[in-house]
């Protein structure tokens, strides 16, 4: 893994996007005081996290945009972009580059980017902890800080070999479980202090919830006992239905059968009917003409009675002449009587007949003795006549005696065939009135189930209970009750029991549901804070245990690692001291940690005290030398040379042992003289084989050591500008 790029967009004095590509060795920034060189220092900084103005020389983040020159407008936006290459997966991502970015505009608003994804500053920071780069060790050391492992106090210096150690990351996990173990702690006697508050009136409560479980208890036995009773009443009930189904399912089927029967002897009764004689369909007729016939034989009767009665008084009589006066008479009496007769019938043949008796009668008076003969002539025909009239009319009253038998022996034979098919319907129809007496006396027991039933509802109704729910619950659980089950059920005892708890509910008396809710969610708010604080409890625990073990990693890997970095240490100062030795002490100190007051601190504010808190876990480094030809009581007595060669020789101590991806130094070689300059450089070029270099200098062996050259310098227009040069090109250039 090595930095491949640094972008600068807009940052400080860089207005225009300036790219510097690095090598795995080393890269020289060089150029005159205020072309904005240490800028590009202050970038690195700044992206890895930095939020000490102080560090990267600005008040505010605005100080960071280009403020503008009068040839140049002032930029909205500035931007600084690292991009590694990450094929050996030192980055613990799936990349084989990977580029970090830091924006921040003039309304203050800051953007971190991994790859193009927005990510948070905290993200950040624990990436760069993790890879053994941050912003409190020996990572970067500005212009003028050249001996700040010295001018560092102890507890800084133990900070700045634990971020090389790459120990950052666990200090920031330390950090954050005990904070999240001080949050536990306020939220735990927070819990505590809930359920002390609490527990007094849950005692009243519960005293009050024992009244109600006693009388949940006698309800719960009082609705088993109503559910035996009403539901064992129903079940029955419901038996004695389903055992009526089949009768009325027979009597359904029956009254089918005998209706379809009814209907087939009605229409044959109706084709009987259709049979039966047509004479009586003339009957009225019939008897009609057998009347006229009738009394017209009797008309003629009576006729023949009188003209046999006249031809026996003519044939008494003398042959003389009689009197016309007397003969006038005799006839007109005669007359007179045939007339009236005549008036009072309408027949025909006898107003005939009765006329010719007229003319005779009118002849005889007109003919005197001779005429007697005559007239008893026709007297004897007309007598002769109506005679033969009156064998017809016997003859057709014969006939029609004759057709009346034989219509009375019709008649009675259809009688008797009416009769029979007439008797069959009634008969069908008295089977069929039986068969609805029947049904109504089954609709009357199911009538009877209904007022059971009625009554049954009623009385579950006066104990507060709808009967429809123990009809839900049989349906329910259709086919669990044995067939005997509710059969063994003595109802009397049940409803004496039933009553016998009622009584202990009325004894119990109403309680306050409101009360009762009460009571439950207290209890359910004491039982949710007992398991809060039991969870506390444990989250405390293990938070405790993580702290433990992340404190015996610290300390073990610190430890571990000491010992090397104080072998190197004495090594590098003995080169660059030309003899002596030095070493660093670790000093257990009593310092007590300030805990936060406030649950929710600024990330910053979380950083900055995790340095603070993490010193005092288990002691600070103190640093001691003995310079040859020279006797010192403490560093405060070393020059400026001095402390920056101390300083060097401890910064190429820890990165002998835990090599950081790369260094960023601003004129660390600035206070020292030649001959510790080149001792400085041939350090570097050693190290570059295992570390990348990013040096600001303005030393000549410095920038000979290193394989690129950057120039910066300012612009007309105030902005910095980059100028790059290879070492190796140079050099083959010059060949």
């Amino acid at each position: 893994m090595y930095l491949k790029r640094l972008e600068l967009v807009g940052f400080k004095s860089f207005a225009n996007k300036t790219t510097f590509s690095l090598t795995n060795g080393i890269t020289a920034i060089v150029g005159p005081n205020g072309s904005g060189k240490s800028n590009v220092i202050d970038a690195v900084r700044w992206l890895l996290g930095e939020r000490e103005a102080k560090n990267i020389r600005g008040a505010k983040a605005e100080d960071l945009i280009f403020a503008g020159t009068p040839q140049r407008s002032r930029m909205g936006l500035g931007q600084v972009t690292m991009v590694f290459d990450n094929r050996t997966k030192f980055f613990p991502l799936d990349y084989e580059e990977i580029s970090v970015t830091r924006k921040v505009s003039r309304d203050g608003i800051s953007q971190y980017l991994i790859n193009e994804a927005e990510v948070r500053l905290k993200d950040i920071i624990d990436f760069f902890a993790k890879s053994r780069l941050g912003t409190k060790g020996l990572t970067i050391v500005n212009q003028g800080n050249s001996d700040i492992f010295v001018r560092a106090t102890p507890q800084d210096r133990r900070v700045m070999i634990e971020e090389a150690l790459g120990l950052r990351q666990y200090q920031i996990k330390k950090h954050d479980a005990e904070l999240r173990m001080e949050a536990t702690r306020l939220n735990l006697d927070k819990v505590k202090a809930l359920i002390e508050e609490i527990a007094p009136h849950l005692r009243l409560l519960r005293r009050q919830a024992s009244k109600w479980e006693k009388q949940s208890e006698v309800e719960k036995g009082l609705r088993e006992l109503e559910q035996q009773y009403f539901g064992g009443r129903l079940e029955v009930l419901e038996k004695e239905v389903q055992s009526l189904k089949p009768k009325f399912l027979d009597l359904d089927n029956r009254q089918k059968t005998l209706q379809t029967e009814l209907q087939k002897l009605q229409f044959q009764l109706q084709e009987v009917e259709k049979s039966g004689p047509k004479g009586d369909k003339n009957y009225n007729e019939f008897k009609k003409r057998q009347g006229e016939l009738l009394s017209r034989r009797s008309i003629i009767q009576k006729e023949l009675g009188r003209l046999e009665g006249q031809i026996e008084f003519l044939l008494k009589q003398p042959k003389s002449e009689i009197k016309a006066s007397e003969a006038v008479g005799l006839l007109e009496e005669s007359r007179e009587l045939i007339k009236n007769i005549l008036t009072k019938t309408d027949w025909g043949v006898v107003r005939e007949l009765l006329s010719e008796l007229v003319k005779k009668m009118d002849r005889i008076l007109a003919g005197g003795g001779e005429e007697q003969n005559f007239k008893a002539k026709e007297l004897e025909t007309s007598k002769e006549k109506l005679s033969a009239d009156l064998l017809e009319l016997d003859r057709e009253l014969a006939e029609l005696v004759a057709t009346e038998d034989k219509l009375a022996e019709e008649q009675k034979t259809f009688n008797s065939v009416f009769k029979k098919a007439f008797e069959s319907v009634e008969k069908k129809k008295d089977e069929l009135t039986l068969l609805d007496n029947e049904r109504n006396r089954t609709l009357f027991d199911q009538e009877r189930i209904n007022i059971r039933r009625q009554e049954l509802e009623n009385l579950a109704s006066q104990n507060g209970r709808k009967l429809a729910e123990f009809e839900e619950v049989l349906r329910l659980h259709s086919g669990q009750f044995s067939q005997n089950e509710f059969a063994k059920i003595d109802f009397q005892e049940v409803e004496k029991r039933m009553l016998k708890l009622r009584g202990e509910l009325s004894s119990i008396g109403e309680l306050d549901p409101a009360m009762m809710k009460e009571a439950q969610e207290t209890e359910a708010r004491h039982n949710f804070l007992s398991k809060q604080s039991e969870d506390l409890e444990k989250a405390s625990e293990d938070l405790g245990k993580l702290i433990k073990d992340l404190d015996e990693k610290i300390h073990t890997e610190f430890s571990n690692s000491l010992k090397s970095i104080n072998d190197r240490f004495n090594e590098y100062f003995k080169l660059m001291f030309g003899g002596g030795r030095a070493s660093l002490k670790l000093q257990k100190l009593e310092i007590k940690n300030e805990k936060l007051e406030s649950e929710e601190v600024e990330l910053e504010k979380l950083e900055e005290d995790a340095d603070k808190e993490h010193k005092a876990d288990h002691g600070s480094l103190e640093v001691f030398v003995s310079i040859p030809r020279k006797k010192i009581s403490g560093l405060e007595m070393l020059s400026g040379g001095e402390r920056s060669l101390v300083s060097i020789a401890a910064l190429f101590a820890i990165i002998s042992v835990s090599p950081p991806p790369f260094l960023v130094l601003d004129e660390v070689d600035a206070p020292l003289d030649e001959r510790n300059a080149r001792r400085f450089a041939e350090l570097i070029k050693s190290f570059s084989k295992k570390t990348q270099f990013l040096l600001v200098t303005h030393n000549r062996a410095t920038m000979e050591a290193a394989d690129v050259l950057y120039g910066i310098t300012m612009g007309e227009d105030g902005t910095s500008r980059m100028l790059s040069l290879k070492l190796e090109s140079a050099e083959a250039l010059k060949q």
